[in-house]
């Protein structure tokens, strides 16, 4: 099989090439299955602590539109079932920074499948809840998963993907909770109004638990680069534009809450309005919020200051004209329409806020901020409790609209310092 000899610059020609294919690095088709599967793995993990964020803040804001329905059920008055919203508030208010120093280098791994875990059980203690302190016990559990995924969450999310994906990874993560904000207590609603209210912690449970398998498969080992000391969670307080947002946030979010909680009784009570247009316009709310979350981001890329006192004024004006438009459906439907625009704006505003107070320590003063926020959910339906039972739900309103006036006035007031968002894109360079 020897060729002639005149072709045997031809083959050796040949088997050098051979030889250079051979020993040159596997083509890239060889390779790009391997690592699509490994993104697309990565990308799923993120996914379902998105998912699993959005099936938490969705357990924790259900009550909200079934507050009536679980009452009645558990024969307690609205003003005491709104406790189910309060002590999850207070619990979360510390867990967030307690479970954040007590983890210290546990693999974050470990902490996201028992915080889902524990969702699970929180919302099928809720579904089988029979009598009102089980429901309590169901919303303590609950809190502590509150407190533990908006502290870990963001950060687990970021160590699963490449540098150069981060931010994306924290925006799906983001994005489950803006969803859940927004649209958890209509759908809560719709479910309990079709099949009750029972069923809809039960539908919820069901998602934490598809939640769960997914995680068990597909989250890899988090170690933390660092443990956070007490001493980390101090710094926040420190800074003046940290310490204005964190003030505003206790006034703003507390308003809105205080009314929030009692906002199916409103439609029912105040406007007269039935089962089907008080769903309706539940689901409208979640709509036009998840519209104003892109508002505010907008708002947000000119200046924080800007963002958080529109959100705050829009708010206020929803609440105090909610006791002056009269009853019906058209005026529950403008009071309703503002109302959730302007809370759709609040998280990303006030995020911005504080991520720009804390540029060089971003987990600080989102614990704090977690904190502030939990506080101001307790506190505010704590107080809108107390006022719904003792002069009714127009009071409560009027008291809300106060509350967030307050809060327009620290921002405009006090957060003068406040400029371009660190979220923002950077400024084109001068010619």
């Amino acid at each position: 099989m020897n060729a002639p000899c005149s072709s045997c610059a031809d083959d050796v020609a040949a088997l050098s090439a051979i030889a250079a294919t051979a020993s040159a690095p596997a083509p890239a088709p060889a390779i790009r299955p391997v690592s699509a599967d490994v993104s697309r793995s990565a990308w799923l993990a993120v996914g379902s602590i998105a998912v699993g964020t959005f099936a938490m803040v969705t357990t924790e804001f259900l009550p909200i539109g079934l507050l009536t329905d679980i009452g009645a059920g558990l024969q307690v008055s609205d003003g005491t079932a709104g406790l189910m919203v309060t002590m999850p508030g207070v619990l979360a208010a510390l867990a967030g920074p307690a479970l954040i120093v007590a983890s210290g280098r546990l693999d974050r791994r470990t902490v996201m499948v028992t915080l889902t875990a524990l969702l699970v059980v929180s919302n099928l203690l809720a579904a089988f809840a029979p009598n009102f302190a089980t429901m309590l016990a169901a919303r303590l559990l609950l809190g502590l998963c509150v407190g533990g995924f908006w502290t870990f969450a963001p950060s687990a999310a970021t160590q699963l993907v490449a540098d150069a994906s981060k931010a994306r990874a924290m925006s799906m993560v983001l994005a489950g909770v803006s969803v859940a904000t927004v649209l958890g207590v209509p759908a809560g609603a719709l479910v309990g109004t079709l099949v009750g209210w029972r069923a809809a912690f039960g539908v919820t449970g069901l998602l934490a638990a598809a939640v769960l398998a997914v995680q068990v498969w597909l989250l890899p080992a988090m170690p933390p680069a660092r443990a956070i000391v007490a001493r980390d969670l101090l710094k926040p307080l420190t800074r003046p534009m940290a310490r204005v947002g964190l003030l505003a946030v206790l006034f703003l979010v507390a308003g809105h809450f205080a009314a929030y909680t009692y906002l199916k009784p409103l439609l029912q009570q105040v406007y007269g309005l039935g089962p089907g247009a008080v769903t309706a316009l539940l689901l409208a709310y979640g709509a036009v919020g998840f519209v104003g979350t892109f508002v505010g981001g907008s708002l947000l890329a000119r200046s924080v200051r800007s963002a958080a006192l529109a959100a705050a004024l829009l708010l206020a004006t929803a609440l105090l004209l909610s006791t002056l438009v009269g009853g019906g459906f058209v005026a529950a439907t403008l009071v309703i329409l503002t109302w959730g625009a302007a809370f759709g704006m609040i998280p990303v505003a006030m995020t911005g806020w504080m991520m720009e107070a804390m540029p060089d320590a971003p987990e600080a003063g989102q614990a704090l901020l977690v904190s502030g926020f939990q506080v101001a959910i307790a506190t505010g339906a704590l107080l809108g409790g107390l006022v719904v039972d003792g002069w009714g739900i127009s009071a409560t309103m009027l008291t809300s609209g106060a509350l967030v006036l307050v809060a327009a006035a620290i921002v405009g007031g006090l957060g003068r310092g406040a400029g371009r968002s660190a979220l923002a894109p950077a400024p084109a360079e001068r010619g």
